[in-house]
């Protein structure tokens, strides 16, 4: 019994810790006022207004950032998901010369830090023309290696003889891809799908190298920009709160795939 009080206790605390930032950002954002203070409660609202929220919905500028951040988001979160799927059920279920050392070739890439990348791949993208273009920033996300590598491990579980059953129906291989195993594989596909949505929405680390001029910045880099144009909290946490919406309701959605994710990372890298 005192175990179990002293989990609730901790998990309670751990919570508490967690939504704090949260209930900080909702509540400063209703609050009408433009330089954080000292004191810890100055960002409870006094009365509640939604005045930061219109301004920067009436800012056109920031209607664009979040179109910005809608096209360099979903064209790579569906582009993952097919490739994903087409490369993993390739390297899972299809016999090819040099299969294995072209797999691993691909997964000994994660290992080498993207900051180091950086500089090569700033040139290159010069060299196309793709600076301060969407290209610089969906072309290198149109597919994930750990995407591949988690449909890959998946894939490997399910029995060959589903196959084996689909070509003696007379069925090809993008048959048995698209009503065989693409339904069997929704789990990780979708669970590929949220990272990969997660990742690209929150990214400031590329935009912020590839990306100068203000009409092209998704929202990460625009919040970033706004903070020293405005100089206001309470506009900051509104453009914050409208920021964090779509991933919250991603989460929310595929919460049971987000976990699953993990639960699978951690299995499938530990049996690699």
């Amino acid at each position: 019994m005192v175990k179990k009080i002293i989990t609730y206790i901790a998990l309670f605390v751990l919570g508490f810790c967690f939504l704090l930032p949260f209930t900080i950002m909702i509540l400063g954002s209703l609050k009408d006022v433009q330089f954080a203070q000292i004191d810890p409660l100055f960002w409870i609202p006094d009365p509640p207004t939604m005045k930061n929220y219109i301004y920067i919905m009436r800012d056109g500028m920031f209607l664009r950032w979040i179109l910005n951040s809608v096209i360099i988001t979903v064209i790579p979160v569906a582009s993952q998901m097919l490739f994903c799927a087409v490369l993993g059920y390739i390297f899972a279920k299809k016999q090819f010369l040099g299969r294995e050392i072209l797999f691993w070739i691909f997964m000994a890439v994660i290992m080498i830090p993207q900051q180091l990348l950086i500089i090569p791949k700033y040139i290159m993208f010069s060299d196309f023309g793709w600076i301060n273009t969407y290209w610089a920033l969906i072309v290198p996300e149109l597919w994930g290696i750990m995407g591949v590598f988690l449909v890959r491990q998946f894939l490997q579980s399910i029995p060959n003889d589903l196959e084996e059953a689909a070509y003696i129906d007379g069925a090809n291989d993008i048959q048995i891809f698209f009503k065989v195993i693409l339904p069997l594989a929704v789990p990780v596909v979708a669970t590929v799908g949220t990272f990969s949505f997660i990742s690209n929405w929150n990214d400031l680390f590329q935009p912020l190298i590839y990306l100068t001029q203000e009409k092209m910045f998704p929202i990460t880099l625009g919040l970033a920009s706004m903070l020293g144009k405005e100089g206001n909290f309470g506009i900051e946490m509104a453009g914050s709160a409208v920021s964090f919406i779509p991933t919250f309701l991603i989460f929310l959605f595929f919460q049971r795939y987000f976990t699953e994710g993990i639960q699978m990372c951690i299995w499938q890298v530990g049996n690699a």
